[in-house]
């Protein structure tokens, strides 16, 4: 992970008990499936307590807000995001992203029941969201996230791979996009991908062991995901347009 500027954020917003989970490219870090990232997004607890250390911690680091909306329940609620730029000393630049509600994903609640806390070698916890709900966030319109997808998967196929849990296996089995991963975990567990595949029906393929067929399932299953979040960002992104036009037409 990224080390000065992104501690420097996580640090802030533990000092103001703000309630929330780094997602995004640094969570990706943390589980080993990206190297880099320069932004730090968060999913936050919407709760008007919340909020208000979430926009203390944000003056401390002197983040100014870049796009519409503002920092307003009802349009975390909603669905928006937030997008903030720090001009702090040592966060200079650094792009902070703020949300309460993931697409496809449980409400906050759950997420922070399955949180995955992190100690730092410096002392602390950081807090980040859980393996499997940061596979489901990033099941997006957007080609990197789905790259990652598969990383996430694949390495903790590869880190877990020696006397996994049933349950383990299971997730494996719904998530994973390797066509070669299916197959060979599908000769290894053939009660566990039966019951499996009554929920992904692709799953099938892997057991016949039909390389070509389950290329493309996989490749329609994206599709589907892809076309979900276009229609669930879709009516946010016009009223984020209504937003900027408003803003424009303030004297």
């Amino acid at each position: 992970m990224t080390q000065n500027p992104i501690l420097k954020v996580l640090s802030t917003f533990k000092k103001h008990k703000v309630k929330c989970l780094l997602i995004g490219g640094q969570a990706c870090i943390i589980y080993g499936a990206a190297e880099f990232s320069r932004d730090s997004d968060f999913v936050v607890f919407c709760s008007d307590d919340n909020l208000e250390r979430l926009k203390e911690a944000l003056s401390a680091l002197k983040a100014e807000l870049i796009y519409v909306p503002s920092l307003e329940a009802d349009y975390l609620e909603r669905g928006h995001a937030c997008h903030f730029r720090c001009n702090a000393k040592d966060v200079k630049k650094l792009r902070i992203d703020v949300i309460s509600k993931l697409r496809g994903c449980d409400p906050f609640d759950k997420l922070w029941e399955r949180k995955k806390t992190v100690s730092l070698k410096g002392g602390g916890t950081i807090d980040i969201i859980g393996l499997e709900d940061l596979v489901q966030s990033k099941k997006t319109q957007r080609d990197k996230d789905w790259l990652m997808l598969k990383r996430l998967v694949e390495d903790d196929i590869i880190l877990n791979n020696d006397n996994p849990s049933d349950e383990r296996v299971r997730w494996w089995f719904l998530e994973s996009r390797s066509p070669d991963s299916l197959i060979r975990l599908a000769k290894e567990y053939p009660e566990i991908v039966k019951d499996c595949a009554a929920h992904r029906p692709l799953l099938s393929d892997a057991v016949n062991i039909d390389m070509q067929k389950l290329d493309f399932h996989i490749h329609e299953e994206e599709l589907v995901e892809r076309r979900k979040d276009i229609e669930y960002w879709m009516p946010l992104k016009k009223e984020l347009e209504t937003l900027r036009h408003n803003v424009k037409e303030i004297p």
